[in-house]
């Protein structure tokens, strides 16, 4: 018996670049898993839609459903807004919420490759300050798993790793790149803690001009693809073992 579809929900963006990364992203994990349905849904901006798609694997006889955010914290969206349109999802359908991406070491590996792609190697850890800047949240947990996963980062060797934002909180990107060079980091670097470009990645990258390296958007990353994936499977579980018990 096939497993679930799996439901890559993206936010979605007016900026092109946006739905080019995520479905690159979406290609990367259909060939790591080449037995499993994946499609991809936009909140916003973009197509086709999460209900559209819902709807159109009701028709096509799909039955059971992951839906998973493409977010890397736990804030509104993955609290109220997909929750809310999985709600009115046809009611053939069963759909459950896979858990949002972040955190997680694959994480902070697909970081650190952006980092070495950008010009960094791995023996200038000790010297190099990184600011890890996302694009911010108004969402206390949110803010508090960002600062988490900064402490964790640093504890594998570089010099300094400080959160920045680009929305919502402090500081901003330009503020901590600032604080890292009067620390006395030999070297300052940016790692967008973000997936796809946008008006707030335009933002960092703005905030990073100070900064010796900027790295890329996390995009379709094999680690990333590796972590959707592992996210499905947990989110999968459960209704495998029920219906292992029911059998």
């Amino acid at each position: 018996m096939p497993g679930p579809a799996l439901l890559v929900i993206a936010h979605g963006s007016r900026d092109p670049r946006h739905a080019a990364t995520v479905h690159a992203l979406v290609r990367r994990v259909r060939a790591m898993r080449p037995g499993v349905r994946v499609e991809t849904g936009f909140l916003d901006f973009n197509i086709p839609s999460v209900p559209g798609v819902l709807k159109s694997l009701a028709a096509e006889g799909v039955r059971d459903v992951v839906a998973l955010p493409l977010l890397l914290t736990r804030a509104f969206h993955a609290k109220a807004d997909i929750p809310a349109v999985l709600r009115e999802a046809p009611q053939v359908l069963r759909v459950r919420q896979a858990e949002v991406l972040g955190p997680s070491p694959l994480l902070t590996d697909a970081l650190e490759r952006r980092l070495y792609e950008a010009g960094l190697a791995p023996g200038d850890k000790a010297s190099t300050g990184v600011v890890l800047a996302s694009a911010g949240s108004t969402d206390p947990e949110a803010i508090a798993v960002i600062a988490a996963v900064a402490r964790e980062w640093r504890r594998t060797g570089w010099c300094a790793v400080r959160p920045a934002f680009a929305s919502a909180s402090l500081p901003r990107t330009e503020d901590a790149v600032r604080e890292l060079r009067e620390s006395g980091c030999e070297r300052v670097a940016v790692a967008p803690y973000v997936l796809a470009p946008g008006f707030l990645p335009d933002r960092i990258a703005r905030g990073a001009a100070g900064a010796d390296v900027l790295a890329d958007v996390l995009g379709p990353a094999p680690e990333v693809a590796r972590l959707l994936l592992a996210r499905y499977d947990e989110a999968r579980t459960p209704a495998l073992a029920a219906l292992g018990a029911s059998a």
